[in-house]
């Protein structure tokens, strides 16, 4: 039964649309198809890429001689919306609408609902998404800000904290219900999060100004200067947001996103790229360090996982910050394909209950 089962997966980012087709849990197609800064821009929402990415979609299987015709379901990236449990849900029109709308902020990651739903009305399949950026376990004390009226939120890489976590807690012959780890996702956004017995009870804002600075987020900056900023006139708010998410972090140091070419520079003797890589390792090591307080320091191991968990100069300079804490475990890449087709062959075997969102 599970072997019969096709199941379609949709993972848009602000790069690249990733498109894999799994039979069970077997991996049998999987295409990456990045996008131009210019093929992008000319859209005015993310919403408005809608028909752009499912045509790119369609295209990618077709050329691909991959029918429609048999598949089970499809499943795509969730995306921002309000608050939610962990777990798999139905794709309905509600959340569609907030997607489309963007309620709670863009990102390319609402286009996954909004892609499997359409491509799930077509064929008359169902269609989930899983573990969203916007779950939420975060326990009290960690949504305090300091200051009245500003709380702190649960946006992070759910999808792929939760899984390399749980593979993580299967290597080490533990339950990831018993087990206390902290997952760093080293990618174009960075959040680091204590998982406490199954559950991420703290981690940073990666989307929105929290944490350590990222390829291209400033991250949590001093407060009274980014006041000042914004009263100087000399930016607008757009221009401040770009500052913050888009055009930030090691970009605004070094004019590229790209860490393989920063890399590349360091290895030439660029000292100032070097500055920069160590201060990014040394902001996430600050992160995991705050975080073990969460643990009173019995953290069962750190896993850096992510892109970024590729390169050697950056993991290395983390690891010798922070293995005093504990063990550190790499899991490079990404796990989030595998993850959503995961989610969805449990609830098509009856395994687990869809989620249903209001």
């Amino acid at each position: 039964m599970e072997d019969s089962l096709l199941l379609l997966i949709i993972n848009p980012g602000s790069t690249s649309t990733k498109i894999a087709v799994y039979e069970g849990m077997e991996e049998c197609f999987f295409r990456e198809v990045p996008h131009e800064w210019n093929d992008l821009e000319i859209f005015g929402t993310v919403a408005d890429q809608e028909a752009y990415r499912y045509d790119l979609v369609i295209k990618t299987l077709a050329d691909n001689n991959i029918s429609f015709e048999n598949l089970s379901g499809v499943v795509g990236r969730g995306g921002l919306l309000h608050p939610i449990e962990s777990g798999a849900y139905q794709v309905n029109d509600a959340m569609v609408k907030e997607l489309k709308l963007a309620v709670y902020g863009e990102h390319a990651s609402n286009l996954g609902a909004i892609l499997a739903k359409r491509v799930g009305d077509e064929l008359g399949i169902p269609a989930y998404i899983a573990d969203p950026v916007v779950v939420d376990e975060m326990c009290p004390e960690a949504r305090i800000s300091g200051m009245q009226g500003i709380e702190r939120k649960s946006i992070f890489h759910a999808l792929n904290h939760k899984s390399v976590a749980k593979q993580a807690a299967k290597d080490l012959d533990l339950s990831y219900e018993s087990a206390n780890f902290i997952v760093a996702h080293l990618g174009g956004g960075i959040s680091v999060g204590a998982h406490a017995r199954g559950r991420v009870v703290d981690v940073n804002n990666a989307l929105d100004g929290d944490g350590p600075f990222s390829p291209e987020r400033a991250g949590g900056i001093p407060a009274g200067q980014l006041a000042r900023l914004v009263h100087s006139g000399t930016c607008t708010i757009q221009e401040i947001q770009k500052k913050l998410c888009g055009k930030g972090g090691v970009f605004s140091y070094l004019g590229t996103k790209n860490m393989l070419e920063v890399a590349g520079r360091v290895e030439n003797g660029d000292e100032y790229a070097h500055l920069i890589v160590r201060a990014l390792a040394y902001q996430i090591s600050k992160e995991i360090g705050g975080l073990s307080a969460y643990f009173c320091g019995k953290v069962d191991a750190i896993i850096l996982t992510g892109g970024m968990a590729h390169l050697k100069l950056l993991t290395d300079e983390i690891t010798q910050r922070v293995s005093f804490i504990a063990g550190v475990i790499l899991m490079p890449g990404e796990r989030e394909m595998e993850a959503l087709a995961e989610n969805a062959l449990e609830v098509l075997l009856g395994n687990k209950q869809a989620k249903q969102y209001e």
